[in-house]
């Protein structure tokens, strides 16, 4: 092996041990980003394809993931080959999501992503966050222990994919084929931040309502329903829209773009986007923005759902 494999290599280990100790199970990775092992089943005549790991054997991708010093370094002896590492999401404690935020598909992740946080009223708090060799990001989010998040591939927004339960994400210092991936600066020692609840709720899989439930139970609304006078057929057509206009003007400072932006988005969902949008501007007007912001921010609502 060259010289420059074995310090990869070296170097791979070192950040996977620095990972584990903060909790985070790690798998060695090929210069690919795949698994550094292969599996101990590829030459079976009838594959285990549902072992994972129960064999014994090592080469089971991210089941084989560990915070065990022990076991890493046993994992990495057996890939001598490695120059990453990765690590594994969904496992306790921090029960890891990675926004993989892409530069390679044409798009605008870090604006999909940052329209997204208007639309549903979240904002991504101070977390890791691991620049990778084309520029995109990967932002690192803690979930909650009872969330399963699947994996999804620019199903949030395009240029947005996501690494939950049975997947894994680039560690920093891992060295590519591409280049290697580094921490943005500041975030290196940060916990991953808790996901936010509103976003949870866009990577979780919506829970089915049981059959037995009684028709009278008390139901919570999903904070991003439309005031109930504003969904379509609830109230007279030259009053629809009421309760949005309502709600862009009660916004405070620091709120009236995130509140005009949300009202627009439920405005061209319910069909209302084009005649309400006069009033909207208006309000948000009314309130502080300026025209040209009032307009740039429903014309933004308009195309995230998809009425431009």
């Amino acid at each position: 092996m060259a010289t420059t494999d074995r310090h990869a290599t070296t170097l791979a280990l070192a950040h996977a041990l620095s990972a584990a100790e903060r909790g985070l199970a790690v798998i060695p990775l090929s210069r690919s980003k795949l698994p550094a092992l292969r599996s101990p089943h590829h030459a079976d005549p009838h594959p285990a394809a549902l072992c994972h790991g129960e064999c014994g054997r090592l080469g089971h991708g991210v089941y084989d993931a560990s915070a065990d010093p022990l076991r890493i370094r046993e994992l990495f002896a057996a890939a001598p080959w490695a120059t990453g590492y990765g690590i594994a999401c969904g496992l306790p404690p921090h029960h890891l999501i990675g926004i993989d935020l892409d530069t390679k598909s044409g798009t605008d992740a870090s604006a999909a992503l940052r329209e997204l946080a208007l639309r549903h009223l979240f904002t991504i708090p101070a977390t890791v966050v691991v620049i990778t060799p084309s520029g995109g990001r990967h932002v690192w989010l803690a979930g909650p222990p009872d969330a399963v998040v699947p994996n999804s591939a620019g199903r949030l927004a395009p240029g947005i994919d996501i690494r939950g339960a049975g997947g894994y994400l680039v560690g920093p210092g891992s060295r590519t084929e591409h280049g290697v991936y580094s921490t943005v600066p500041g975030t290196a020692h940060l916990p991953p931040a808790p996901c936010p609840p509103s976003l949870l709720r866009l990577l979780t899989p919506p829970r089915r309502t049981p059959h037995y439930e009684h028709p009278h139970a008390p139901h919570a609304p999903h904070p991003a329903d439309p005031p109930t006078a504003d969904r379509p057929g609830s109230e007279p057509s030259h009053q629809r829209g009421h309760g949005l206009v309502q709600f862009v003007l009660a916004a405070h400072e620091g709120q009236r773009n995130t509140r005009l932006f949300w009202a627009a988005c439920r405005a061209y969902e319910n069909g209302m986007g084009e005649a309400l949008s006069p009033r909207l501007t208006d309000a948000a007007i009314r309130v502080g923005l300026t025209e040209h912001e009032a307009r740039s921010t429903i014309a933004s609502a308009a195309r995230l759902t998809g009425h431009a």
